[in-house]
């Protein structure tokens, strides 16, 4: 079954910090371009990262430069996503997601996504 799956949601003060994490399983990520996007009541999807399958090219919204890291290991088929200095407009659905690579960087037309796992940044 080709599916991806995150963890590592949860509820973190403002300042905080937390890692998400998502496995790939029935295909290799190795030719594909890895992203993260978030879905927030009333809000806009907004991508929110995506690496390629390079590795060479990498994008951070503007909302979460400097915050947030995007990396894979291909060798355990997994991506992350790791969170810091979280702030309560960071409160959203996370969904992992992966397209093949064309060999012109991402271009958000995902061929797997996750399910989503839970982020709440509150005091």
């Amino acid at each position: 079954q080709l599916q991806l799956v995150e963890s590592g949601g949860g509820s973190v003060q403002p300042g905080g910090s937390l890692r998400l994490s998502c496995a790939a399983s029935g295909f290799s990520l190795d030719n594909y371009n890895i992203g993260w996007f978030r879905l927030a009541p009333g809000k806009e999807r907004e991508e929110v990262s995506c690496l390629s399958a390079s590795g060479h090219m990498v994008y951070y919204a503007e909302s979460v430069k400097g915050r947030f890291t995007i990396s894979r290991d291909n060798g355990h088929n997994m991506m992350y996503l790791q969170m810091n200095n979280l702030k309560p407009e960071d409160t959203a659905l996370y969904r992992c997601a992966a397209e093949r690579d064309h060999g012109l960087g991402c271009a958000y037309d995902y061929d797997y996504l996750g399910e989503g796992t839970q982020v709440t940044v509150s005091s």
